[in-house]
């Protein structure tokens, strides 16, 4: 079979697999949920070995040790993974809520559902938590999934696939509901992406590389997130110490992720006072400081930041630091610079936190708490699929309810239209 047959009738599977799972109760989504966490935990050996086959194949490869550590299933994040199922079968489910209802003057009610979208594909890299994230998460909101993994996972993720459809199929879930592309060429994910009409929406999780080539080729409605380029601004009100220790975790508690801020505005009223102490805790921590000219002459030792860098998400130990003049200017460099994820105020006036939460338009706007919260299970969504930096359907961490649509519902006692 050559490659578009095999995807068209992967995604044919699936939708026929989605009108099943709409169908399906809460109590039927939880309880395969459940036991799919308890096979995943049974499986542990199993899932290890098949591992072991990708890490094998990878360090041949020479891919990164960052990628290889993100590829690498140990007991704890198995039992993690298992846990993440558990802790999805416990959410509401929001499938078949009316979100709200209004009468007419003819005495019609009209209100709005939330339903499933359908057949969600999800074409993603290294993690294989992601397969069984993903699976539950679509499962719970009443989609079907199309799971493309990436090359250097198929060993892994092919084992998870395996063990959630037949725990699936077992407890009476249409186990089309859950199809893997298990097809490493990437030709599969052309063919994938031009299925509209039968995948309903794609969702890309990796670099900025694969989120770009899936927008750009796609003809399935793409929710995405390109990049993470966030802000911290330490505005002349803030409390100093407070700002360090949110700063700090911002960059240092764990840089390589979307969340971590990459920029740290600071307003030149207090800069004098406030970054040599916070950029001596920086480089105590190993951090490289790229600074603006006021940056530097408040501390020599930093290295000079060049404009383009502000563009960019290192997901490393390397800050920019720049000196700004006051929130106005704060504000405008957010608007060049960022990439709509995650931005902080740090301050104690209350209409400064006020406005910055109202102008600032990113994703996620905090004031006085530290860029890495913007996160699905921090914010009580108990997991999400990824964190949307589109303004359309859905923006931020996408829990359940941004895996449902609504639709328009109307109930009557004859009414007839004149």
């Amino acid at each position: 079979m050559d490659i578009k047959s095999f995807v068209l009738k992967k995604a044919h599977e699936a939708k026929e697999g989605g009108r099943a799972i709409a169908r399906a109760s809460s109590g039927q989504k939880n309880n395969a949920l459940i036991k799919m966490a308890e096979a995943i935990k049974k499986k542990i050996k199993v899932l290890q070995k098949e591992n072991k086959k990708d890490i094998v194949a990878a360090k041949k490869k020479g891919l990164p040790g960052a990628m290889i550590d993100r590829l690498t299933l140990t007991a704890k994040r198995i039992d993690e993974m298992a846990q993440g199922l558990i802790e999805i079968a416990n959410l509401p489910d929001p499938v078949g809520e009316i979100t709200k209802m209004w009468k007419r003057p003819n005495g019609m009610m009209v209100g709005k559902m939330r339903v499933p979208i359908g057949v969600i594909g999800i074409i993603y890299e290294s993690r294989p938590n992601v397969t069984a994230d993903a699976t539950a998460l679509c499962l719970k909101a009443g989609n079907a999934v199309v799971l493309r993994g990436g090359s250097e996972a198929i060993n892994s993720n092919r084992a998870i696939v395996k063990i959630l459809r037949s725990v699936a199929k077992r407890e009476g879930i249409h186990e089309g509901g859950i199809t893997f592309i298990d097809n490493t060429d990437r030709q599969a994910i052309m063919e994938m992406l031009k299925l509209e009409g039968i995948i309903d929406l794609v969702i890309p999780r990796g670099g900025e590389g694969l989120i770009r080539a899936v927008t750009e080729n796609s003809r399935i409605p793409v929710l995405k997130h390109y990049k993470g380029v966030c802000h911290v601004f330490v505005d002349r009100d803030a409390d100093l110490q407070m700002a360090e220790d949110i700063c700090f975790n911002a960059k240092v508690q764990r840089p390589g992720v979307c969340n971590a801020m990459e920029t740290m505005l600071v307003d030149e009223k207090i800069s004098g006072k406030f970054l040599p102490a916070m950029i001596k805790r920086f480089k105590k921590a190993k951090v490289l400081v790229k600074g603006c000219p006021v940056t530097r002459k408040i501390d020599k030792s930093v290295a000079a930041v060049k404009d383009e860098d502000f563009y960019i998400e290192y997901v490393d130990l390397i800050l920019n630091v720049r000196v700004v003049k006051d929130m106005d200017d704060a504000i405008d460099h957010i608007a060049k610079y960022s990439s709509a994820h995650t931005e902080t105020i740090v301050t104690k006036d209350y209409s400064k936190a006020m406005r910055f939460l109202k102008e600032v338009d990113s994703s996620s706007v905090f004031v006085n708490i530290s860029t890495r919260f913007s996160d699905g299970f921090q914010f009580g969504l108990g997991a999400e699929m990824g964190i949307s930096t589109d303004k359309i359907h859905a923006r931020g961490p996408m829990g359940l309810e941004e895996l449902t649509c609504t639709k328009f519902i109307a109930l009557g006692d004859g009414q007839l239209r004149s």
